[in-house]
């Protein structure tokens, strides 16, 4: 998944995998931790083998909340979070999200993306491979 997101664009740089964040007295693990040098911020990519659960937002935002107090620098911009998972119901998601980002957040790092149904193709061809290797 690491050379995947490094193949997306030249301004991703690998931080690393299960990156090791503690609060309080408790360690918490990212699945993987870019920075992105076009947005100058943190970019956590959060890996969900089954579908879609709003738990799974909560958890990632946990971890955004986390980035920017712990580890972010005062020059870059707020973390970003990535979620990916295995199947969604898009309802599911709409209800999830609708009181957690706001439409300007979105719109910021979108643009960033590459366009969404390369980004589905090969997120298809990836879990694709995986089933076929088990």
């Amino acid at each position: 998944m690491k050379n995947f997101i490094l193949e997306l664009g030249k301004d991703f740089l690998f931080i690393g995998e299960e990156y090791k964040l503690q609060v309080g007295n408790s360690d918490f693990f990212i699945d993987l931790l870019f920075y992105h040098r076009g947005l100058q911020c943190l970019v956590a990519f959060e890996l969900k083998a089954d579908k879609f659960k709003p738990d799974h937002l909560g958890q990632l935002n946990f971890y955004l909340e986390s980035l920017d107090r712990d580890v972010k620098r005062p020059n870059e911009n707020p973390s970003i979070g990535v979620l990916l998972c295995k199947d969604k119901d898009s309802e599911v998601v709409e209800y999830a999200l609708s009181r957690s980002l706001s439409p300007t957040m979105v719109s910021e790092y979108k643009t960033q993306l590459p366009d969404k149904k390369i980004l589905q193709q090969k997120l298809h061809e990836l879990f694709d491979n995986e089933t076929d290797d088990k």
